[in-house]
């Protein structure tokens, strides 16, 4: 088992070196194996009622990042980082509420009765208002694609979180399902040169105890 202030210290190093780095060695290629794994680490995130409301388009090929150029708004980043992957949200992650928790019984982890409570309350939820799966695919892609972006740096890549480019035309170019919404851009490579580390509000500044 790793020592706990050796975990602490490399997750430390990995917050604290993390930073949106725009250009990217345009020759360097990550391997297939890396990739999967930062893929895997990101599909780890937590999401409402575990229903993992996310669909990473991953695009490498050097004809896809071309066309994907203009949609950016023509932001180099995108042609010279390695991949670009488009974190989208679920706007029907409930479909996966039975096939998730009928496997849940399966393993004896929850019984009949509480996946039938479960799955009903989510199928309520969402019936409820088109907002419900609106807001939660949003709400937790975006966790997925912080932890995208924490994994790409254990693994020793840079990244940088992109919301400057046209969703209707990166729906169209892609041939995006309705069923899935783009939330944002990442670029994953290797930095040219190293990232503008930006300042931050002190923590006394953005923390408020107990109410306002």
């Amino acid at each position: 088992m790793a020592n706990t202030s050796t975990m602490e210290h490399s997750f430390t190093a990995v917050v604290n070196e993390r930073h949106a780095v725009k250009h990217y060695d345009p020759n360097h290629r990550i391997s297939r194996a890396d990739l999967m794994e930062i893929l895997e680490m990101a599909g780890k995130a937590p999401s409402s009622w575990n229903l993992q409301h996310w669909k990473f388009l991953v695009i490498e090929d050097p004809g896809k990042k071309q066309a994907l150029l203009p949609i950016a708004n023509n932001q180099k980043q995108v042609v010279d980082a390695s991949v670009v992957v488009a974190v989208l949200g679920d706007l029907e992650a409930h479909r996966h509420a039975e096939p998730l928790y009928s496997g849940a019984v399966k393993a004896g982890a929850i019984s009949e009765e509480l996946k039938n409570t479960l799955v009903g309350q989510i199928q309520g939820v969402y019936k409820s208002s088109p907002q419900v799966g609106r807001d939660e695919a949003i709400r937790n892609a975006s966790l997925a694609a912080m932890q995208l972006m924490l994994a790409a740096k254990a693994k020793g890549y840079d990244t940088c979180p992109m919301g400057g480019y046209n969703p209707a035309k990166l729906v169209e170019e892609f041939h995006i399902p309705s069923r899935y919404l783009p939330i944002m851009l990442v670029t994953i490579g290797k930095a040219l040169k190293p990232a503008y580390s930006s300042p931050r509000f002190k923590v006394e500044e953005i923390t408020v105890w107990n109410g306002f």
